[in-house]
């Protein structure tokens, strides 16, 4: 029996009966040969973590646009928050710690230039429509390794494509992983709201507060303990009502006075302005993109205005303003 045996033998005697075993998953598009050290899981956790697009995770941005300082949060730091929180939850309920950990390092791929204001940018020019949660399924089915993918397990991509609100996962480790993205940019971004000097944290209505706590410290440990609680040997993940209710508000609360706020948003529209000018260029030359979208066009039968959005959305804040400039702002003329 190899050291992959083992584990999996391992998971089938100790964790939850209401873990997803890696055994027991329903496996991956490709066949691939097992490995004798790792499970399924824990090769898929290794494949994104080793990948580029997790690599540029480092240069999106998570709210705030270019922010002046080293201690605000960018999709990576995101990314790595939402996989601790994650795999708190998970090892306190016994479920698949590596299943957890690699849904929530997936979950945020196919995020744009500029987080939320790119996105909307895309879905909105784009006529097919475009959504981060099928847009990070694509880059691991996909758009990695140049048009290969990375050949996850389904259960994986499961979770990345429903970490969204309304989302529905098939495994209870993707249900951590959906709560466990909201815990972490509410809190997260309530922290450098205050470091931004947008909120105070006397902004915060009492009525969350009471229920929640008044630092970062005091409501993550509230809402994570109030998670654990709940889902202790139960088939679902949840919160109480009334924790679900104050996360909820609070969430609220953070965006009618951050997510909209006009001075953390200020330079907002002109990164919308500059993705939609991007896609009208590329949509007009899409000859001039990169050979590996060539491929998606001419031998996967792709649309120009998928491929377009596929490449927009894989750059990162500086490379797409570095591209815009390369294309629209004239250069000085030397010989």
């Amino acid at each position: 029996m190899n050291i992959r045996e083992q584990q999996e033998r391992w998971e089938c005697e100790h964790l939850s009966p209401y873990a997803s075993k890696s055994i027991d998953s329903m496996g991956r598009d490709r066949e691939e040969e097992d490995c004798d050290l790792r499970t399924a899981y824990q090769r898929d956790r290794d494949k994104i973590l080793h990948s580029k697009s997790f690599r540029r995770l480092k240069h999106k941005t998570q709210v705030f646009l270019s922010p002046e300082g080293d201690h605000y949060r960018t999709r990576l730091t995101h990314t790595l928050e939402v996989a601790q929180i994650a795999r708190t939850v998970a090892r306190a309920l016994r479920m698949n710690e590596d299943l957890t950990e690699a849904i929530a390092l997936g979950h945020d791929l196919g995020h744009t230039p500029f987080g939320h204001a790119g996105e909307s940018a895309l879905n909105h020019i784009c006529a097919e429509g475009f959504s981060h949660c099928e847009q990070s399924v694509r880059v691991v089915e996909l758009l990695e390794k140049k048009g290969a993918g990375l050949n996850l397990t389904k259960e994986v991509r499961d979770g990345i494509l429903n970490h969204r609100t309304v989302g529905n996962p098939s495994t209870l480790e993707g249900q951590i992983v959906r709560i466990a993205d909201k815990i972490a940019y509410i809190n997260h971004d309530i922290d450098d709201a205050i470091r931004g000097q947008i909120l105070k944290e006397t902004d915060i209505p009492r009525e969350y507060s009471q229920i929640l706590g008044d630092t970062v410290k005091v409501r993550l440990d509230r809402m994570v303990h109030d998670v654990v609680q709940n889902s202790l040997e139960q088939p679902k993940i949840s919160m109480s009502r009334e924790v679900e209710a104050g996360m909820m508000g609070l969430r609220q609360f953070m965006f009618k006075n951050v997510y909209t706020n006009y001075r953390a948003k200020s330079e907002e529209g002109k990164a919308k302005k500059m993705i939609t000018e991007l896609y009208a260029y590329y949509m007009d030359n899409p000859d001039v993109l990169p050979e590996e979208y060539q491929y998606l066009m001419r031998v996967r039968g792709q649309s120009e205005e998928r491929t377009v959005c596929d490449y927009i959305a894989g750059m990162t804040d500086g490379y797409s303003i570095a591209v815009f400039k390369n294309i629209f702002v004239p250069r000085s003329w030397k010989l």
